[in-house]
């Protein structure tokens, strides 16, 4: 995309070559939500995220590992201990 914007007929036309055909009151709407998607991608490339701690920071494992079940397994067992004291 070009930094002068995606213009309504572009954006029907990239729309419907990802399989999704607009309705043609909807090419405006979407052009400009493009643009403003684009707008602040922008922004967020030209940040230093240099000083920032690590994703995984709070965790010792990388968000891609995270184990939901694990976490559920753990509120189990709270909750376990919560009915015992009933």
């Amino acid at each position: 995309m070009s930094t002068a914007g995606l213009t309504p007929p572009e954006a029907a036309r990239w729309a419907a070559r990802a399989g999704l055909p607009l309705p043609d009151d909807r090419h405006s709407v979407v052009a400009a939500t493009a643009d403003h998607i684009h707008s602040v991608v922008t922004v967020l490339r030209e940040l230093d995220f240099g000083d920032t701690p690590a994703a995984g920071a709070f965790r010792a494992e990388p968000a891609g590992a995270f184990r939901a079940e694990e976490l559920a397994g753990a509120d189990r067992a709270g909750e376990e201990g919560r009915d015992a004291a009933v």
